[in-house]
């Protein structure tokens, strides 16, 4: 039978109304302990364990408890002594609360006669009948596997609800949650969804595919494998949808005739897995890019400083140096990956390689954080590069020339940059947009608060950045 949080009676079964001999229009709506009254212990026992499960929401068993039943008046009335055996399970409503108590009873009134008839005192007590005995016996270790049972159930719910991996029961053709444990109310964001629909608990899940092979696994009966899926979740409840990566699979929960009627979800949120595999192929993209780039460089500083020599031995002397001043250039990015530098210097360890007469500095000192560090290193590079393969720098006469200024924007510091590239060849737009462009662009949208604005003028290159500083004010302005 089944009571609501008053212990009220809302439904029975025709055991339950066989075994009180009540109809079910006298169980509906009426109070347990008016229709069964017991102000003694057992009263008290019974009491006890409905409130218990209202309000812990665990299951609880009484595994022997006697209660006296009213008889009807067809019966002569008054009460009859019977013996219970029963087990309270909360039934959960949409917000995950207990709405109701349902209880599972066996009356053991006819074995704990027989254990009064075979142990029962007596003056002259006569052997138990042997068939009674072995009876009583088996009921009572059915009663002591029933309570292992209810122990192992316990286990086994606390085992999948703490369970690393998010775990799910969908059942019937809307796929309405029966139990979700810990790591798939992380997963959701700590949604309620007990009882309710997948469309209505999940509704950002409409249109990604989800509910389309929930229904194939139903229909065939056939398990679907999914591996670093993308799905988009609504995580907060005032937040837009964030996208997530999980393995997963779907296992279709057949009867007994094998007919699928519900799905068992278990996965792994692999987000974490997914970004770094991401961010070390752009790494490694990046590396192979750099590489071509550096002996891009190389080559260009190698053609400058012969144009620039007139014997082997300073050729060498030149190259040498203008070699070693690169590799710094390289140790100082590295280190400034987790340190931070000055604007500045970010900047010389590019351009100082090219020799000092290439290029011209004009702005206030700037602390860049490390992050401003990584990214600004990474443009000055692609425009150094550029510059030494197309532009300025792969002609003896072409120069750069870099200006910035911070300006005070509502309390954040913002820093406006202009990078001018002069007497080198002409330069025409490009008909598509190589690897150099695209990071130039993407890395100040995406690692820092800022944008990059190319101009492919005729007369030279210029690129002009604007980001918002995480640094410290600047100094007073130093021209070099």
């Amino acid at each position: 039978m089944v009571l609501d949080r008053d212990l009220c009676f809302v439904e029975a079964n025709l055991a339950y109304q066989r075994v009180t001999e009540r109809t079910r229009d006298e169980l509906i709506g009426r109070n347990i302990f008016d229709l069964f009254p017991n102000p003694g212990a057992s009263g008290r026992q019974l009491r006890e364990s409905l409130q218990k499960v209202l309000d812990t929401g665990q299951p609880d068993t009484l595994a022997l408890i006697p209660y006296a039943i009213p008889l009807p008046v067809s019966r002569g009335g008054g009460f009859e002594m019977r013996y219970w055996s029963a087990v309270h399970t909360p039934l959960f409503n949409s917000a995950s609360q207990v709405a109701y108590v349902l209880q599972n009873t066996v009356d053991v009134t006819e074995i704990q006669r027989l254990k009064d008839m075979a142990f029962g005192p007596a003056s002259l007590p006569e052997p138990p009948v042997e068939s009674a005995t072995q009876l009583y016996q088996r009921a009572r270790e059915l009663q002591e596997t029933n309570l292992i049972l209810v122990e192992e159930t316990n286990q086994i719910r606390n085992l999948f609800m703490q369970a690393p991996g998010f775990m799910a029961v969908l059942i019937g053709p809307d796929f309405v949650f029966r139990l979700v444990n810990n790591a798939y109310q992380k997963l959701i964001g700590g949604r309620a969804v007990i009882g309710r629909p997948l469309a209505e608990a999940l509704p950002e899940l409409e249109g990604q595919a989800f509910q389309d092979i929930l229904h194939d696994v139903m229909v065939t009966g056939q398990p679907y494998l999914g591996q670093a899926a993308s799905v988009m979740l609504q995580r907060q409840a005032e937040g837009p949808p964030e996208e997530r990566f999980v393995d997963f699979i779907y296992q279709p929960i057949l009867d007994a005739r094998g007919a699928p009627w519900g799905v068992f979800v278990e996965g792994s949120d692999v987000t974490d897995r997914v970004r770094a595999e991401r961010q070390q192929k752009l790494l490694l993209d990046e590396l192979n890019h750099r590489v071509k780039n550096t002996l891009a460089t190389v080559q260009a500083i190698a053609a400058q400083t012969l144009r620039t020599t007139d014997s082997p031995a300073a050729f060498r002397e030149s190259f040498e140096t203008r070699l070693l001043a690169l590799s710094a250039t390289h140790d100082l990015l590295t280190q400034s990956v987790w340190q931070g530098a000055p604007l500045r210097d970010v900047i010389l360890m590019e351009l100082r390689p090219h020799g000092v007469e290439r290029y011209q500095l004009e702005g206030p000192e700037v602390s860049l954080s490390p992050a401003e560090t990584l990214t600004l290193g990474l443009v000055f590079h692609e425009l150094v590069t550029n510059a030494a393969k197309y532009g300025a720098l792969s002609t003896s006469e072409g120069c750069v020339r870099v200006r910035w200024e911070v300006r005070d924007q509502g309390g954040a510091l913002g820093l406006e940059l202009t990078w001018s590239e002069e007497g080198g060849p002409p330069v025409s737009p490009p008909t598509r947009q190589g690897f150099g462009s695209r990071l130039i662009e993407r890395s100040l949208q995406g690692d820092i608060d800022g944008e990059a604005r190319l101009d492919f003028a005729e007369s030279g290159l210029k690129c002009h950045i604007q980001l918002q500083l995480q640094g410290r004010r600047p100094d007073e302005d130093v021209a070099a």
